[in-house]
């Protein structure tokens, strides 16, 4: 018998455009509010890993404010 690997939820229908310009903290309120399992703010230039990760959301912050955001 094989085990069975779980099978993550489905993403938000949500697009990352929309946190664009929002402070951070907004931001972050508003994804989870969505269905965001995991959101993550970076700095610019961060050095981060490339796997996708189901439900996560990334922002790039700067100067409190969200200048970049994609899934993964």
């Amino acid at each position: 018998m094989s085990p069975t690997i779980p099978t993550p939820p489905p993403e938000p229908q949500d697009s990352p455009d929309g946190y664009v310009g929002l402070p951070a903290a907004l931001a972050e309120q508003r994804a989870r509010e969505r269905g965001w399992t995991t959101v993550r703010a970076l700095p610019p230039g961060a050095i981060i890993t490339m796997e996708y990760r189901a439900g996560r959301l990334n922002f790039e912050v700067r100067d409190g404010r969200v200048t970049r955001a994609w899934k993964g």
